[in-house]
């Protein structure tokens, strides 16, 4: 069967410096932290990096390669190997009013996934997620100035 491929983007404004949003982020190891999906980061040599996403009894693991890397503005990555998906984080510095975070990801549903439950449901339950991640990373960087 062939995968299907689907894509997020979700956005929050916290209410923290650009310096403190982004050394949460560039941080891979601590996003576990208020991603619930995503069970490990841990961090390889050089621009690689391997992870590891449990939920609902499924885990995925992959590899991922940041490729681009754009101080305070934007990480971009890529998986080489494992599940595949593609992403980028954008950083907007909005002086006193904090900062924006844009989660943007894509990835390959296996087409036996796909056939088990269906596209519609999988983009709902994704995107609810993503955007309760970030309302954790909100309250995580509020927390822990």
């Amino acid at each position: 069967m062939a995968d299907h491929w689907l894509e997020h983007t979700c956005q929050i404004q916290v209410p923290a410096s650009i310096d403190r949003v982004w050394s949460l982020w560039s941080n891979l190891e601590q996003l576990p932290r208020w991603m619930k999906w995503i069970s490990s980061v841990q961090t390889l040599d050089g621009d690689l990096s391997r992870w590891t996403l449990s939920s609902r009894g499924f885990t995925f693991n992959w590899t991922s390669k940041t490729h681009t890397v754009i101080h305070q503005q934007r990480i971009e990555w890529e998986s080489v190997d494992g599940l595949h998906n593609r992403g980028c984080l954008r950083f907007y510095d909005r002086k006193a009013d904090g900062t924006i975070v844009r989660l943007s990801i894509a990835y390959s549903v296996p087409g036996w996934l796909a056939a088990i439950l269906q596209i519609p449901f999988i983009d709902r339950i994704v995107e609810s997620t993503l955007q309760a991640d970030l309302e954790r990373f909100k309250a995580f960087a509020i927390a822990n100035p």
